[in-house]
């Protein structure tokens, strides 16, 4: 018995010096990830969505919602704060009508809706500018519920770059 006790013992403490050793690593290697947020204290981005394609769309927005999720961003002194502004053919991809998609983008809309409803419920904040959607032929009352309507999606983009936050384009 005691013999199964030592065993046990020992392979504890190698398993727990493997993963004490990972964490070490892993940490330094996170604090020197990104040498663009040295001295950074937050980490504020206004993403300008005018993407029609609902396959990229979805690759594209898992590299957004990783700039608010990430763990670099988030070992930040402040929250990051990420809004997207969706324009132009981006529109008709956060629109529940999916009249003229092929079945094979329906899936790939199903797929974005949910990543964006994900996101979300994570915090980053989301527009969808009304006059994109009027020139689209979007009805409005089809948008994804948790985006808020603005009237210029423009003015938004401007807006929040005016109030620091950095401007990246999504064509």
């Amino acid at each position: 018995m005691k013999l199964v006790n030592k065993i046990e013992y020992r392979h504890f403490s190698t398993y727990m010096f493997i993963i004490l050793f990972l964490l070490s690593i892993n940490s330094s290697a996170i604090s020197a990830e990104y040498n663009a947020l040295k001295g950074v204290k937050q980490v504020k981005a206004v993403f300008d969505v005018s993407i029609g394609s609902p396959h990229k769309a979805n690759l594209v927005f898992w590299t957004v919602r990783n700039v608010y999720n990430d763990k670099s961003v988030r070992a930040l002194q402040e929250p990051p704060e990420v809004v997207v502004v969706f324009h132009g053919a981006a529109v008709n991809l956060i629109s529940s009508n999916r009249d003229g998609f092929t079945e094979e983008e329906k899936k790939a809309l199903d797929e974005f809706a949910g990543l964006v409803r994900q996101m979300t419920q994570e915090g980053v904040k989301m527009e969808v500018c009304l006059y994109a959607v009027k020139v689209m032929g979007v009805d409005p009352a089809s948008i994804l519920p948790g985006i808020d309507h603005v009237d210029n999606g423009f003015i938004s983009v401007v807006g929040y770059q005016s109030q620091g936050y950095s401007v990246v384009a999504i064509p």
